[in-house]
């Protein structure tokens, strides 16, 4: 059941069913739902049954504070995760920024982040009920104004710095067709051209084709997972292009370095998702003194162990050939019961290769497939260090 606006005042203004429903060992059960319609109406008890059992599922990305919370499904997994929303709020500080517009804010977590950063935040949001939930999530903090309204119809300050975190769902896939974007693409990245600059949040996949010259590109891991890439106008940062690990911080900027391709080595590297994404393959290569496994294919090479935190470094012990019968031997004889395999430039499902080789007994291993001057190769390999 959806929550409308109205649905969602009395969610607010009504902290006694959204507490009956937190006590509730099972919020999804028929028990809490027979439970809470002892005390209050069923679209309230529905509601707020509706609200702990996000909360629930919030605590993986907001950890305690997600009791708190008020959560739509669609604004919690577009919901920016805190680590990743303060160093972007911190790269505006660096930046002298004072006064940002968060157009789009959803349930809030930048604009918490940028308030708690110290800066001064207008949070907009087109959809009535999400931006009555932001109130209550952001009312805690001084200096933060939310508004129910379109971002096309704010008119900002001169030296507001403008945040866009636009919809890009088509139905229930993901898109990156330009129209189907809200707000619209061109009024988006518009914003980029502002004297005082802009900052955008989008997927990490965005094709590199979609960003605008002179834009800085930064992809942003988070635990080893790729979540998104900001786009910061050039007055804001440099326009480069450049992947960022948190929580730690580190940052490696793509260049233009020639990789030379040289095959299999005693060492295989496999980039950080975020390194990958921003191109930042051959400064890697360049900085780790590695090389390319095979030509288009994100694997580096190396002749001893090297230690970087934007890849993780395998000790490749034998190099098989990409045949199943020969893998299902290779598993069978080394009774092989845990099977981790990786590939990359090869058309096949994990899952289903598997299967198909049947794994069974105490040890356990890591299959590489992928291509090689010499043809597609099983590597088996083991994490190094």
């Amino acid at each position: 059941m959806g929550v409308d606006a109205a649905l969602a005042r009395r969610l607010v203004a009504e902290p006694s069913a959204l507490a009956a429903a937190m006590g509730q060992p099972d919020p999804d059960s028929l028990a809490a739902a027979t439970a809470l319609r002892r005390d209050f109406d069923p679209e309230l008890a529905t509601a707020a049954l509706g609200q702990a059992a996000l909360r629930h599922r919030a605590r993986t990305k907001f950890g305690a504070a997600a009791e708190r919370m008020f959560l739509t499904p669609v604004g919690l997994e577009q919901a920016t995760r805190p680590e990743v929303a303060r160093w972007r709020a911190a790269r505006l500080v660096a930046a002298g920024v004072r006064r940002v517009a968060d157009l789009g804010c959803g349930l809030g977590s930048d604009a918490r982040a940028f308030a708690e950063a110290g800066l001064e935040v207008l949070a907009v949001e087109a959809d009535e009920a999400t931006a009555v939930l932001a109130g209550a999530n952001l009312a805690d903090l001084p200096g933060v104004t939310v508004r129910h309204a379109r971002a096309e119809e704010i008119e900002l300050a001169a030296d507001q710095v403008a945040f866009g975190d636009p919809a890009r769902r088509r139905g229930a896939e993901r898109s990156w067709r330009i129209e189907d974007f809200q707000p619209a693409w061109d009024f988006v990245t518009g914003l980029l051209e502002r004297s005082a600059g802009a900052m955008l949040k989008l997927g990490p996949g965005l094709p590199h084709r979609l960003i605008p010259t002179g834009v800085g590109a930064e992809w942003i891991s988070h635990d080893g997972s790729a979540v998104e890439v900001t786009l910061t106008s050039a007055v804001l940062a440099d326009p480069v292009r450049a992947a960022v690990l948190l929580p730690a911080g580190e940052r490696i900027v793509a260049s233009e370095v020639p990789l030379l391709v040289t095959g299999v080595g005693a060492y295989l590297l496999e980039p950080d998702p975020a390194v990958i994404r921003s191109g930042a393959v051959p400064a890697l290569a360049a900085e780790l003194g590695a090389t390319r496994l095979a030509d288009q294919i994100a694997y580096l090479s190396a002749e001893e162990p090297v230690g970087s935190p934007f890849a993780t470094v395998f000790e490749v012990l034998e190099v098989l050939p990409y045949k199943e019968k020969t893998l299902r031997s290779w598993v069978r004889e080394h009774r092989i019961g845990t099977l981790e395999i990786k590939k990359r430039g090869l058309d096949l499902d994990p899952a289903v290769l598997r299967r198909r080789l049947r794994p069974s007994g105490p040890e356990r291993a890591t299959l590489v497939l992928t291509p090689t001057p010499d043809g597609a190769r099983a590597l088996v390999v083991r994490r190094a260090g």
